[in-house]
């Protein structure tokens, strides 16, 4: 698909590593700019210095108010438009509800749910006046599924998938398209918060993605003609057992 988002501009969060990483490297291949967003200085400015001037480095701590307001008025700063927003920022809480830590059911909540909204929030506004854009939120299969090892984490995103499909009834009358993509297990920093027994049985039994397979999902739906929107991507691992 090179050169199909040539002109667009990207924003992708959680862009230093996993999911973000791979959608940047996918939309940056299909010719777009990317500007990635994290809160690790050094791991995004080293991964845009790997890619080249198409790359663009935005640090920001999305669990800071004040730097979350400010996330798209830099990135347009930064790169004058934006065609595609990949709300993909997210944290992980699995485990007995009885062990969860509050403060980091706290933390999983603003980011997973409070960020994302306020973002998409904060976007509208330019892709409305343009009349066009899209807006991709990483979801997950725990959006569909009532997963028994992670309550905190799965409410989460059935709260995402209720909010992805609600906004596209919104906005699709201004040209904005809305979707989300639900992968399975994806080779990630998050699983190393999953319960030990649950990797192993996916490591054992080859029930794990890469998250290049959940960006090329992605780059589908972008690229499909205007008249088309993918709202919901389910995908997981051929041997998953769900």
């Amino acid at each position: 698909m090179a050169g199909e988002l040539n002109g667009k501009v990207a924003v992708v969060t959680g862009a230093a590593s996993g999911i973000g990483l791979a959608s940047a490297d996918a939309l940056l291949s299909a010719g777009a700019r990317v500007v990635l967003v994290d809160r690790d200085e050094a791991a995004v400015k080293s991964r845009c210095g790997e890619r080249g001037d198409r790359a663009i480095p935005l640090v920001t701590d999305l669990l800071d108010p004040k730097a979350c307001a400010a996330l798209v008025p830099r990135a347009l700063e930064l790169a004058g438009q934006i065609d595609v927003f990949h709300a993909n920022a997210g944290l992980y809480v699995g485990g007995d509800l009885v062990d969860a830590d509050t403060d980091a059911i706290d933390r999983m909540l603003n980011l997973n749910v409070n960020v994302v909204m306020k973002n998409v929030h904060d976007v509208l506004p330019h892709m409305i006046e343009r009349q066009t854009g899209d807006i991709v939120v990483t979801s997950s299969l725990a959006a569909h599924f009532p997963t028994p090892w992670e309550p905190v984490y799965a409410s989460s995103k059935w709260a995402i998938n209720c909010f992805v499909q609600t906004v596209r009834r919104q906005v699709f009358k201004h040209g904005i398209r809305v979707g989300s993509v639900s992968p399975g297990p994806v080779i990630s920093a998050l699983l190393a918060d999953w319960p030990e027994e649950k990797l192993k049985e996916a490591k054992a039994s080859g029930s794990l993605m890469e998250a290049s397979e959940v960006a090329a999902t992605i780059l589908f739906m972008l690229t499909r003609p205007r008249g088309v929107t993918i709202r919901d991507v389910v995908l997981m691992p051929t041997q998953f057992d769900l």
